[in-house]
């Protein structure tokens, strides 16, 4: 249906671009907007507690894990053997607060030396261990 005076048996393709959907659609945000917005700014008072913040009284301590190429772990860059390994995790689980550990694994070490050492970190009972990768570019 057209609007134009054009005879309706005519079959010519119409040009112009019908706005009335447009606007119908843009008056149906306007509303959403007045109404909603009310909503977002109006709140409750509340008085809150207050509390000062006092930071921790010491760092966590980050334990850098490495795992090379040929298999061999380092810790924070001291070349260590597998019971070692063990021996600083038990001392590192009895720690209040426990270090976070951040595991280097080589991309041509096989997947089962990195496992073992999650496995190491997790009998020890450490529960802090993020993955250190490269993003690619």
């Amino acid at each position: 249906m057209s609007f134009g005076g054009k005879l309706e048996g005519d079959d010519e393709i119409v040009g112009e671009i019908n706005m009335v959907p447009m606007i119908d659609i843009m008056l149906v945000l306007l509303i959403i907007f007045i109404v909603t917005v009310p909503a977002v700014t109006q709140s409750v008072k509340v008085d809150l507690p207050r509390a000062e913040a006092t930071r921790a009284a010491s760092e966590p301590v980050t334990v850098a894990l490495s795992v090379t190429a040929d298999g061999a772990v380092h810790w924070n860059k001291e070349r260590i053997d597998e019971p070692e390994l063990l021996r600083r995790l038990g001392e590192a689980a009895g720690r209040s607060p426990q270090p976070e550990f951040s595991l280097h694994g080589d991309r041509t070490v096989p997947y089962e030396r990195v496992a073992r050492v999650m496995a190491a970190l997790q009998r020890s009972g450490l529960r802090q261990l993020a993955f250190v990768i490269e993003p690619e570019r």
